[in-house]
């Protein structure tokens, strides 16, 4: 399969597939006469996979090690989980680092009359940093 139609069958786009490849996240595929990648089904679920751990919030490095536990057939579900459950903890520690971002400027935009005066409080708050 080429491609243009892996990007496609992945919805990845073909320069973010060419990335993957060139980090080593994804095996090279073999090349035709005409030098043209050509992708197997083994590579197209890869690529799959990956695109689906990075919806979830893995970073490239966590893809990687993701992939290898998914290419190990002697791998444990509890490698996995281990993973997996370092996420839920860096994922929550950014969602209240949102939260607490949300607030504050939340409470910044409350005090801003937002009318025709110079005066604004969320720029002297930003200058206060």
């Amino acid at each position: 399969m080429n491609i243009s139609k892996v990007a496609k069958a992945t919805g990845l786009t073909a320069k973010t597939i060419r990335y993957y490849e060139s980090i080593g996240l994804i095996t090279a595929p073999v090349r035709s006469d005409n030098g043209y990648r050509s992708y197997s089904d083994g590579a197209l679920r890869e690529l799959r996979f990956v695109k689906r751990a990075r919806e979830t919030g893995f970073n490239l490095e966590e893809c990687q090690e993701l992939l290898a536990l998914y290419r190990d057939e002697h791998r444990t579900s509890a490698q996995v989980k281990k993973l997996a459950q370092e996420k839920i903890v860096d994922l929550r520690t950014r969602i209240a680092g949102l939260q607490a971002m949300l607030a504050s400027l939340e409470e910044v935009v409350g005090c801003c009359h937002g009318d025709a005066s110079p005066e604004c409080p969320i720029l002297d708050e930003l200058e206060r940093g």
